[in-house]
């Protein structure tokens, strides 16, 4: 089968998206389908590799701005990850083509756009291309937070999906979110599965030394940006109260690029400074040492479509606690990770019991291991290709008239 992937996300991205993406594409490649990746790539044509689109990067943010070029050969199936100019441009050129379209909602953009304004002004695009008629006052709402904006977005999401043939949904919560915009759209529930932990028996021992942790330290790891919408605040409340019980207790936080000031400030604030390793994002191969270094994962975040990390560490024998009841239910087995009310208080009663109860520590370990097994990459990628099997064919849009690429 031929297929056009299309991700405004570069691989290269130390960011959930880039990792489903890199991991999808991975193993259709290696099932023997033909597969072409567009993304951001540099601006020169010599050191572009085949797929990638022209780009510049984007000050003070870890991605880069593609050239709204779609795919560029006959394809069966377009898959789109993204809704920045690249992935629009996918899902345009296939509703002119009448090729099936498979679109993967990756990120809560009406929760992101409360921290990030890149989002409004990219839905501001995104809705003017696939045919929205914004006018000022649209434009305007959507520049201010609000139900204006709110319904703005839901709008553009409904768009969205009016040009996809499938929607697939990372989890049962987003399949939930994106229902009342999905119209005649079917969604479909495909978690991308965790990669297979690195073989690596020393692991522990050298993260541990190389961060000056005893060998005996309770630690407590979180993986991912330190941004505010991952809720680091709440992480280092919860924090300081496991450190009245377990005083020798620290806290790695793997993945802060920015707000890094802001997050040493929050931790001196609470008393913890001295036991929180800030560490800026690591290489995909070198994560797995993070997680057998530490004792459970810390999951903070209310506004993951998926929260990949939760499988990865799972995958690796690290119990997860987490706040977001709605992302609790694993892939594959459906049995429930533990999960406390979003407060200092509850978070760090779960943490500490996780620390220090073996019993409980070895009855979540047992079943996230059996979830990692049962939803596996394999699975993944069957359920995946009988997806794009079993697409309906699609009439071509007569939008050429409308600047549609031709």
């Amino acid at each position: 089968m031929r297929i056009a992937h299309v991700s405004d996300s570069h691989l290269t991205n130390p960011e959930g998206v880039a990792t489903s993406v890199g991991t999808t594409v991975a193993l259709l490649r290696a099932a023997g389908h033909r597969v072409v990746l567009y993304r951001p790539g540099p601006l020169s044509r010599v050191r572009r590799r085949p797929g990638e689109v022209p780009s510049l990067s984007v000050p003070t943010r870890p991605y880069r701005l593609a050239l709204p070029r779609p795919p560029g050969a006959p394809v069966d199936v377009v898959h789109v990850h993204t809704t920045g100019p690249l992935g629009v441009a996918g899902l345009r050129w296939a509703a002119a083509r009448g090729v099936p379209t498979v679109l993967t909602w990756h990120t809560d953009l009406v929760a992101y756009a409360a921290y990030y304004p890149e989002i409004p002004i990219g839905a501001a695009y995104a809705g003017l291309r696939l045919g929205l008629r914004w006018r000022v006052r649209d434009l305007w709402a959507l520049a201010r937070p609000g139900p204006g904006r709110q319904a703005r977005l839901a709008a553009l999401g409904r768009t969205l999906l009016a040009h996809t043939t499938v929607l697939i949904a990372p989890s049962p919560k987003t399949a939930t979110m994106m229902a009342t915009m999905a119209g005649r759209t079917p969604i479909v529930v495909l978690p991308t599965p965790a990669a297979a932990p690195h073989a690596d028996a020393d692991d522990r021992r050298r993260v541990r030394a190389r961060l000056g942790i005893p060998a005996d330290a309770p630690v407590l790891l979180a993986v991912g940006r330190a941004t505010p919408e991952k809720n680091p605040e709440l992480l280092l409340a919860a924090f300081a109260q496991v450190r009245r019980v377990l005083p020798t207790a620290q806290l790695v936080l793997l993945g802060a690029r920015r707000h890094r000031l802001a997050v040493r400030r929050m931790a001196h604030r609470y008393g913890v400074g001295g036991g929180l390793h800030l560490l800026r994002p690591a290489p995909r191969h070198r994560v797995g040492a993070y997680y057998r270094a530490a004792d459970v994962l810390a999951f903070t975040s209310t506004t993951d479509t998926q929260g990949l990390v939760l499988a990865e560490a799972e995958a690796y024998q690290l119990p997860v606690a987490m706040v977001d009841t709605l992302l609790a239910e694993r892939p594959g087995t459906g049995t429930p990770r533990p999960v406390a009310e979003p407060t200092g208080a509850a978070f760090a009663a779960l943490l500490t019991r996780l620390l220090t109860e073996p019993e409980l520590r070895a009855a979540v370990i047992r079943d996230g291991l059996a979830a990692a097994a049962d939803w596996s990459a394999e699975r993944y990628l069957t359920e995946l290709a009988t997806l794009y099997a079993s697409l309906p064919p699609v009439s071509p849009a007569s939008e050429t008239g409308r600047g549609w690429p031709s």
